[in-house]
C-alpha cells in the first residue's frame, strides 16, 4: 500500500456513502459526531449553533461523498476541515463579516481568527499519527509527565519525549497563517 493511501476504512466508507447506504452515514456519524460537535462548540461557543453545524456537516457529507479526496488526508481530517469551514462561515454571518479573509484583526474578526487558530489546532491533532496524539493526550489532558507517559504507552522515556516534542512542534504551526495566495489543500471549496 502506498504511504499516502487512505486507510481501508476511509476508502470503504466513501464507496458506501457514494452508493447511498444510510447505514454508512450512521456509522460515520457514530465515529465522528463528537469530534464535529466539540470542534464547532469550541469555535462558536453556542450549543445550538454547534448542533446546527453538526447537522450541516453530515448533510454535506451525505450529499457530496465524492468531495472527499483521499490524497488530501484521512476522512477524519476531511470532516474536521468541513467543520472548521462551516463554523467560520457561521461566525462570519453572525458578526456581519464578509465570507473571506479580512486584514482587520479587531472585534469580531479577532474572534474569527482565534476560532480559526483553535480549529487549525484541532485539525492538526486529528491529523497527526496516533502515537503522537496519544502522547499529547496523556501529557496534556491527563496531566502525565513524560515518565508516566512513557510507562502508559510502553515506550522508552526518550521516545516519549520525542513524541511530545514532535507533537508540540506540529501544534505550534496552528498559529501561523498561510502565505498570501497559498492555502491549505481543499481550502475555498464549497463547505
Amino acid at each position: 500500500m502506498a504511504k499516502n493511501a487512505p486507510p481501508r476504512w476511509d476508502r470503504k466508507m466513501q464507496q458506501r456513502l457514494a452508493r447511498g447506504e444510510a447505514a454508512a452515514l450512521g456509522e460515520l456519524y457514530d465515529r465522528f459526531a463528537s469530534l464535529v460537535h466539540s470542534q464547532a462548540h469550541r469555535m462558536l461557543d453556542d450549543e445550538t449553533a454547534a448542533d446546527l453545524v453538526t447537522r450541516e456537516v453530515f448533510g454535506y457529507v451525505w450529499e457530496n461523498p465524492g468531495a472527499y479526496d483521499p490524497k488530501e488526508g484521512s476522512m477524519r481530517s476531511w470532516v474536521a476541515r468541513l467543520t472548521h469551514r462551516q463554523s467560520v462561515r457561521r461566525l462570519r454571518e453572525e458578526n456581519g463579516l464578509p465570507d473571506g479573509p479580512d486584514e482587520d484583526s479587531s472585534g469580531p474578526e479577532e474572534r474569527v481568527h482565534r476560532a480559526t487558530v483553535a480549529a487549525r489546532a484541532d485539525y492538526i491533532v486529528a491529523s497527526m499519527p496516533a502515537p503522537l496524539r496519544a502522547a499529547l493526550e496523556l501529557a496534556y489532558i491527563q496531566r502525565r509527565d513524560y515518565r508516566q507517559t512513557a510507562a502508559d504507552l510502553g515506550v522508552t522515556e526518550d521516545e516519549a519525549r520525542r513524541r511530545l516534542r514532535l507533537g508540540l512542534q506540529l501544534l505550534s504551526t496552528a498559529h501561523t497563517r498561510p502565505l498570501e495566495g497559498m492555502s491549505p489543500p481543499g481550502y475555498g471549496r464549497p463547505l
